[in-house]
């Protein structure tokens, strides 16, 4: 038996860890601040008290007047995100104080269509070696919960939307993991049985008869977890005022082309990335992001902070509500509800900052969008923005002032990515720029990161 050793260049010597043990035998802040972080924890210990105080819970714009919802052990962040913003103009048009839309009809017809997409991705890509990094990457990420407005679009287009009570949460909705698993684990057996078929000669035709078969054992499982999605129903209501309507019969298409007012067609997404490899004025899309085959392309047009702020103060002054995605976890305090790109002074802590800007953050893996929301607020002064108001989607209990919460702008600026605008909002040189083809960037681009990601 052969031992291969490593070689001992540029291990760490006994010399140089016992260097470390008494550097910091005379340091009391280190003391310190151990002893407050082996206590209680070092976000507790580092928590800016002076950003805490200075932030006060007062917009000049403020939209909500309703409760928020929560999409629990699931990461269905995008799609309450949207449903929310949906709902806002539903209430005022229905005279009610509450209405949810079914959040449980629109994670299954997404199960569905996107375990076709992994399948149709398999059958794209069979002539492909296993270990090529595309087939590991889908593989890695044959259906997770995360999603991006494009593909929220795509499910209303094609399947509608229902009343919360036509199709109620059930556990796995409120739980995905479980049923995540069971789904996972038949799609890649799937695509081995679909690889196997066309090495073996089988054409594209008889890979997708395969592939039928196969999607049928997906609704059977989504049905078992999430129960079956209504094909119509009975559509009445009481508004706050105790009066009677009733709408009739309506299927879920009719349902959401009569409610929903927002111009589909007419909403775009901005990002912002700083990577200067991604030029600014330029349309992007992520390889193999997507959930129903034949919708609408995910597009994101990279644009300047000052643009994507603009846009989301202009449409919030104009009355409606404004979809986002950030990184969620960075300076955030969840029991205050608060962000800001100050909010814990882990320089003080540790004695460095990591130095990281949003462009290095990205580049080196340390930042992603992470998790959907909707801005219902903004306190502009002279022009600007001073901090924003947030709807999420975590529950009202031990989350911000129930459930909402307040982002500073300089949070904005380093976690912020993504809108959901109209067109109308950019000028005309940014929708000219609507109409190119976009750049293609690899699957794992952090840019397609909130279609993987559970928040």
């Amino acid at each position: 038996m052969t031992t291969t050793t490593a070689p001992s260049t540029g291990a760490i010597s006994s010399d140089r860890i016992a260097s470390l043990r008494t550097g910091l035998d005379g340091d009391s802040a280190y003391r310190l601040a151990r002893n407050g972080v082996t206590k209680v924890g070092a976000d507790e210990v580092a928590l800016n008290r002076d950003v805490v105080a200075s932030t006060d819970w007062t917009f000049s714009t403020w939209l909500d007047d309703w409760p928020v919802t929560n999409q629990k052990k699931s990461g269905r962040c995008w799609m309450f995100a949207a449903l929310n913003l949906f709902r806002a103009s539903v209430m005022k048009r229905l005279n009610v104080k509450k209405f949810e839309f079914s959040q449980n009809y629109t994670l299954f017809w997404d199960k569905f269509e996107r375990a076709n997409w992994f399948l149709e991705c398999i059958i794209e890509t069979a002539s492909r070696e296993l270990t090529d990094r595309y087939v590991g990457f889908l593989l890695d990420y044959p259906l997770d919960d995360g999603g991006q407005w494009n593909m929220f679009v795509n499910l209303v287009r094609r399947h509608g939307l229902v009343p919360k009570d036509m199709m109620p949460e059930s556990q796995s909705s409120s739980n995905t993991m479980r049923m995540n698993a069971v789904c996972k684990g038949f799609l890649r057996g799937f695509a081995r049985d679909l690889r196997v078929a066309i090495e073996g000669g089988a054409s594209i035709d008889e890979a997708r008869a395969i592939k039928d078969t196969q999607l049928a054992t997906i609704w059977r499982v989504l049905c078992t977890h999430l129960g079956e999605p209504p094909a119509s129903f009975m559509w009445q209501y009481n508004d706050k005022d105790r009066n009677f309507h009733r709408e009739g019969e309506m299927t879920p298409v009719q349902f959401a082309q009569k409610y929903v007012d927002l111009p589909l067609s007419e909403m775009v997404c901005l990002v912002h990335d700083p990577r200067p490899e991604h030029p600014f004025g330029k349309t992007y899309t992520v390889e193999y992001l997507g959930n129903i085959v034949g919708g609408e392309q995910v597009v994101y047009l990279n644009v300047d902070m000052d643009t994507i702020k603009r846009a989301a103060i202009e449409t919030m002054e104009g009355g409606e509500p404004v979809w986002f995605g950030c990184d969620v976890g960075k300076q955030f305090q969840r029991q205050v509800g608060l962000w800001d790109a100050n909010l814990f002074e882990y320089d003080g802590l540790y004695g460095q900052a990591d130095g990281l800007d949003k462009n290095d953050r990205l580049h080196y893996h340390h930042t992603a969008m992470t998790h959907a929301m909707l801005f219902t607020g903004v306190d502009v002064l002279e022009g600007s923005a001073r901090r924003w108001r947030v709807e999420n989607s975590w529950g009202d209990e031990g989350v911000g002032r129930k459930g909402f919460q307040t982002m500073n702008d300089n949070w904005f600026d380093e976690y912020v990515f993504e809108i959901a605008a109209h067109r109308s909002r950019l000028s005309s040189e940014l929708q000219a720029a609507l109409t190119e083809s976009p750049t293609v960037l690899p699957p794992w681009d952090p840019m397609g990161a909130l279609a993987r990601t559970m928040c």
